[in-house]
């Protein structure tokens, strides 16, 4: 598993992108010599022929190009690509900045360089961090090439990432992880594919979802063990959770209370049953920001954590979310599910230090409101 510097405090993060980092690349030979089509060819005709072709490559008679050995001159560009990455064994603890300036004899602004284009790696994990702790056993790799670039992920901006968990900012229109086995893009395989550029056995796993047309924070877990602690204590771990809706019409009660018991249909809608106790019992605090006669904004926390318990909350309350026409909307005008996770604030499973994420609310739910005054962000 990936060792990353863990939160020492309470964190505060606003929607950053990410960008991660892997494995630097080894040079291949691209050099190869054909085999003489004549006894009378000798050593030198071998040379000429891998010293003249064009693209380092010749073929003969139809048959496979068998590789030549790369020329060792010192301004080869073919040695250069070829030369495998230098090694280092760590015997006493240090950091990798003063480590490296130790061995490669260079000066501070050039290691610095060697650092930021990701040619080093400590235990095959590229490292860019000056002040990257080392520890005895440890092998550090110093490589001709950069690390290669990332793939950018779609959807998705990484707010924080540690050993245990990673907290995402996920947009409208993508799915948390797919319901069946789909080629989706999901927040999920593109996490996964993420933790797994460092090492393959790496995994991430599921802690909460977002329906695929709301967008905001969501946390998913590194391990098995880490899931199971947030799952199972997240009344006492989780201490806010705030979405925004934008729904329909105007809402009279300047702040309000919802509560009821859900259930589902075989046709997988929620809906509130009339008796009590029958069903998953839910609690939603709304508070209204802004309203006119077409639409109010809300600033909604949950109490309970059901299946689409807001969605189904505002269409009892007689507004429901803009856009939702599962659940009664008449409007399209938004283009997306007018609900976002705005804020989680949750006790860190390792270090037990108070974590809060907080984003924006999205512009397209302040369109309505255009001219008067913005909500407080």
């Amino acid at each position: 598993m990936n060792k990353r510097k863990r939160s020492t405090g309470s964190t505060s993060a606003k929607g950053k992108s990410y960008g991660g980092s892997s494995q630097p690349r080894s040079g291949r030979s691209n050099a190869s010599s054909s085999k003489p089509s004549s006894p009378r060819s000798g050593n030198a005709a071998k040379q000429a022929s891998a010293s003249h072709s064009p693209a380092g490559v010749t073929k003969s008679g139809g048959k496979a190009a068998k590789p030549a050995a790369a020329s060792k001159r010192p301004g080869s560009a073919h040695y250069r690509k070829s030369e495998p990455p230098r090694q280092y064994k760590v015997t006493e603890p240090d950091e990798l900045l003063h480590f490296l300036l130790k061995h490669l004899k260079s000066g501070r602004n050039a290691v610095k360089s060697i650092l930021g284009r990701g040619q080093v790696s400590v235990d095959e994990k590229v490292v860019t961090k000056f002040n990257e702790p080392l520890t005895p056993g440890q092998t550090v790799f110093i490589s001709k090439e950069g690390a290669v670039a990332a793939p950018s992920l779609t959807g998705i901006n990484i707010l924080h990432e540690d050993d245990d968990i990673i907290v995402i900012r996920k947009e409208a229109g993508l799915l948390s992880i797919a319901a069946d086995k789909s080629d989706d893009l999901t927040a999920y395989r593109q996490l996964m594919a993420h933790v797994r550029r460092t090492n393959p056995l790496n995994r991430i796993f599921v802690v909460h979802r977002l329906d695929r047309d709301t967008s905001g924070v969501m946390m998913f877990a590194k391990s098995e063990e880490v899931q199971q602690q947030l799952q199972d204590n997240w009344k006492e771990n989780v201490q806010d959770r705030v979405y925004v809706a934008l729904v329909e019409g105007a809402v009279a009660q300047e702040e309000g209370t919802i509560s009821s018991w859900l259930k589902e249909t075989k046709t997988l809608k929620m809906y509130s049953s009339p008796r009590p106790n029958d069903g998953q019992h839910a609690i939603t605090h709304y508070k209204r920001l802004k309203s006119n006669r077409e639409f109010s904004l809300l600033e909604v926390r949950l109490e309970t954590g059901r299946k689409n318990q807001i969605r189904v909350h505002m269409e009892d309350l007689g507004h429901p979310i803009a856009g939702d026409r599962k659940y009664g909307a008449r409007t399209r005008d938004l283009g997306r599910l007018g609900l976002h996770a705005r804020v989680l604030s949750f006790i860190h499973p390792t270090t037990g230090k108070l974590m809060t994420f907080e984003t924006d609310i999205p512009k397209p739910f302040l369109y309505p409101f255009r001219g008067e005054t913005a909500p407080e962000q």
